[in-house]
């Protein structure tokens, strides 16, 4: 099975790595997301998951590993939300965030609307994950009930993610050894679940942009092309 292999290969070469090495990567990656908006290049959780397939073939420990992922998500958006609070609407004239505005606009509304439970919900959708720590501390929520909601998001998603990657790896083992016709037809079947959430995903997200801006009409995209 060439996809499996593949993907062995990978992992085979990140074990080459020293383990306080893979720690120090996932950490910075997984820190970055929001203190720095790396999410919009790199989203935390693909770290996170390579890590956890790391682990499943002993590497490094699971626990340490989860541990890892938790505090630097927490810290991370801690960082990212006294960022925003500071420079935030500086930072909304950055190149890779500006044409996002749209999206920004309604999410920075759905937080004032829902405070804490949307700082929560955010830290399991890409987009949000690099961007709500910052506009939190735009919209001046007090840091205790940021750091509430961000903390219980870090947690639960850190460690869901990290087992989730590590029982992938696991079957990745599995996958590679019973390379039958089954699990082509599986593996297959895995792939395009993901490229229709990609796709379902973004047509959504296009459709939630032009209700909103039916909603606010007066709203400046900063598009000159638009009409």
């Amino acid at each position: 099975m060439q996809t499996a292999a593949i993907l062995t290969w990978v992992l085979n070469e990140i074990q080459k790595l020293s383990p306080t090495f893979v720690y120090v990567v996932i950490f910075a990656l997984v820190f970055g997301e929001a203190a720095i908006f790396l999410g919009f290049i790199l989203p935390g959780e693909t770290a996170v998951l390579v890590g956890g397939a790391v682990a499943s073939r002993g590497h490094v420990n699971i626990f340490v590993l989860c541990g890892i992922v938790v505090v630097a998500a927490i810290i991370g958006d801690s960082v990212g939300y006294f960022v925003g609070e500071r420079y935030g609407h500086r930072i909304l004239g950055f190149p890779v965030i500006r044409h996002r505005r749209v999206a920004l606009e309604r999410a920075l509304e759905n937080l004032q609307k829902q405070g804490p439970r949307y700082v929560f919900i955010g830290r399991f959708t890409a987009f949000l994950r690099a961007v709500m720590p910052g506009l939190a501390g735009m919209s001046k929520m007090h840091y205790r009930r940021f750091f509430v909601a961000n903390a219980a998001g870090g947690l639960v998603w850190g460690i869901g993610f990290t087992l989730l990657g590590y029982l992938a790896g696991s079957a990745l083992a599995k996958v590679e050894h019973y390379a039958s016709v089954g699990g082509l037809i599986l593996l297959a079947l895995v792939v395009t679940f993901f490229v229709w959430r990609h796709f379902r995903s973004k047509k959504k997200e296009q459709a939630e942009e032009a209700a909103w801006l039916a909603e606010h009409p007066d709203f400046d995209t900063g598009d000159p092309n638009a009409s």
